[in-house]
């Protein structure tokens, strides 16, 4: 029956790593109750999700994640009706990361090996993803218009992004030294390199320039968003620029805005 499900997520264009997650977690999830998918009833989902936040501790953003696996297989592959009254945990909302310009200073300057640093750069500066920058392509960038395009993002969609003035120069003199013959700007032999290595990238810059936070590549995507909107850049454009199919996501940026909030005045200090 899996096979089944493996089959409907390509048809309908899924990512890779999300056919991998859906059959992850129904396997799991068929192991947990040890019956047949036909057998599956709202008692035994129940159980597994109870298990999954009280047990094995999961966050709430983890289990609304395995949800999502379990309604695709039983509502839309099998049209088995057993999630009445079954919803999603609520989810955190944390506060995303910012670093303040100076910090993003700081770390540009502690990192030596030029390709650290535009890596850094770019991630900040075009507010990508870390998966869309290790995957980007020279063939991608437009650098005399001074614009890329992320093929195939987030959702599979393509978008355009910005890139900065200051860093189309050090992306031509990079590229002019690159010896290896790969497609990909950050490459390693014929690959690009890895989300993984990218983020070690970060946090030892983020440790070199003595930052105290967790810094993650994450925190330069969520840095990029709320600087454009403390220098009054529409939250729409902000928005396409970002990838983001909903507004709301977008608005997250609107309450962590620091500078801003210090720009209010205390009722205190009025008395």
């Amino acid at each position: 029956m899996l096979e089944k499900l493996e089959n409907e997520l390509k048809l309908r264009g899924f990512s890779d790593k999300t056919i991998s997650a859906y059959m992850f977690q129904n396997r799991k999830f068929l192991e947990f109750s040890g019956k047949k998918p036909e057998e599956i009833g709202q008692d035994d989902i129940k159980k597994f999700l109870g298990n999954l936040i009280s047990d094995k501790k999961q966050r709430p953003a983890s289990v609304g994640l395995t949800l999502s696996a379990l309604k695709f297989f039983y509502l839309e592959v099998l049209k088995r009706p057993v999630f009445e009254g079954i919803k999603a945990p609520k989810t955190e909302k944390k506060i995303p990361t910012v670093l303040a310009r100076e910090e993003i200073k700081r770390m540009i300057e502690a990192v030596e090996n030029p390709k650290h640093r535009l890596l850094i750069q770019l991630m900040y500066s075009s507010g990508l993803r870390v998966s869309e920058c290790v995957t980007l392509k020279m063939d991608d960038l437009d650098l005399e218009e001074r614009m890329g395009t992320i093929r195939s993002g987030k959702g599979r969609k393509d978008r355009h992004i910005i890139l900065s003035e200051k860093l189309v120069e050090q992306l031509k003199d990079y590229l002019s030294k690159k010896k290896v013959d790969s497609p990909y700007i950050f490459s390693v032999k014929d690959r690009h390199i890895t989300t993984r290595q990218a983020q070690k990238v970060v946090s030892q810059a983020a440790v070199k320039a003595g930052i105290k936070k967790r810094v993650f590549c994450h925190a330069l995507r969520s840095s990029f968003a709320t600087h454009l909107l403390e220098s009054g850049t529409d939250i729409r454009v902000i928005q396409e620029l970002l990838g983001h199919s909903n507004l709301n996501t977008t608005q997250r940026y609107t309450m962590i805005s620091r500078e801003q909030l210090k720009k209010v005045k205390s009722p205190l200090d009025e008395l």
